[in-house]
């Protein structure tokens, strides 16, 4: 079975509500940087991304099964589980070569210019900070080449 789609809502939070929210998931990835309004999303976008303890019924949800949510530092928004800005901004880091690549570069250029032009307030894993320093500077520049 398939979920709704964004386009069937008038945003990304409401889409996330209406699907995933009160349920036993938590949004990941660039779904979680819609959530948390680092990256606008797509329109007309099908795919979200989970953390789940079991298997949804939704193919148009990739579900990353783990056993607890314990390890995970989780942001409650409107009655929507999320990974928070740093546990999101290291998960995608630390999976680089199969993420939304786009989402995350955006988001990392959101979050410079709406902290002063600063990166201060991210805590980037150790095994992160290679790619990360990648990347920065990508980010940075990518507001301002429009």
């Amino acid at each position: 079975m398939v979920s709704v789609t964004s386009g069937s809502f008038v945003g990304n939070r409401t889409w996330f509500s209406e699907v995933v929210g009160g349920k036993d998931v938590v949004l990941r990835n660039t779904s979680a940087l819609e959530c948390l309004e680092l990256f606008v999303g797509y329109l007309n976008e099908g795919h979200i991304d989970v953390y789940a303890k079991e298997q949804g019924e939704y193919e148009n949800i990739n579900y990353c099964i783990v056993d607890s949510f314990d390890n995970l530092d989780i942001v409650n928004i409107w009655d929507i589980q999320c990974t928070s800005v740093n546990q999101t901004f290291n998960d995608m880091l630390r999976d680089f070569d199969n993420i939304d690549e786009q989402s995350l570069v955006e988001a990392l250029s959101t979050y410079y210019f709406r902290n002063d032009d600063s990166f201060s307030g991210l805590e980037i894993a150790p095994e992160n900070q290679h790619v990360f320093d990648l990347i920065k500077d990508w980010a940075i520049e990518y507001h301002s080449e429009g």
